[in-house]
């Protein structure tokens, strides 16, 4: 579980991923070892990963798409692992409702879409519908800040803690 101590250097780390860790403990009130060791388990943990989140049309992909799948029981977790491994890929979940998984992908125009949805997508055991959404403009791509989102009881458990 998290601490408010690992909330705050996420929130510190979502901010600037390149913000040094003295800096960060300096904001928080803690040592650099200590910001040091709880980065480097939430990393090795996986809650976190340092990446630069990128403006998909800034940077040549004029044809990112978000796409809802169907697949067949009991094919699922075989579907998953098969459509991750796609370099279009950049996001993947499994979804309740109407759709199994939704697909986040990241292609260059309409052409290579259109063929990543006809020679890979629906190439996978398992899925039997696709249903495509182009992404027109970004407004927003940021991730939630896990500290300042927490609601006003779990703010008030934390600090009692």
């Amino acid at each position: 579980m998290l601490d408010q101590i690992d909330r705050s250097i996420l929130s510190h780390l979502q901010a600037d991923g390149r913000k040094s860790y003295t800096d960060i403990a300096r904001a928080i009130g803690v040592t650099e070892g200590t910001v040091r060791k709880r980065a480097a388990r939430l990393i090795e943990d996986d809650v976190i990963r340092i990446i630069g989140l990128v403006d998909p049309h800034k940077v040549g992909f004029e044809s990112p798409a978000i796409i809802q799948v169907t697949v067949a029981p009991p094919h699922l977790d075989g579907a998953a692992q098969a459509i991750k491994a796609f370099p279009e890929v950049s996001y993947l979940l499994m979804v309740s409702g109407e759709y199994d998984l939704m697909v986040e992908v990241r292609c260059r125009d309409r052409h290579h879409l259109a063929g990543f949805i006809r020679d890979k997508l629906q190439m996978v055991e398992g899925v039997q519908k696709t249903v495509s959404t182009l992404v027109l403009h970004t407004y927003k791509l940021e991730e939630v800040d896990v500290e300042k989102n927490l609601d006003v009881d779990e703010k008030e458990e934390l600090n009692a803690s």
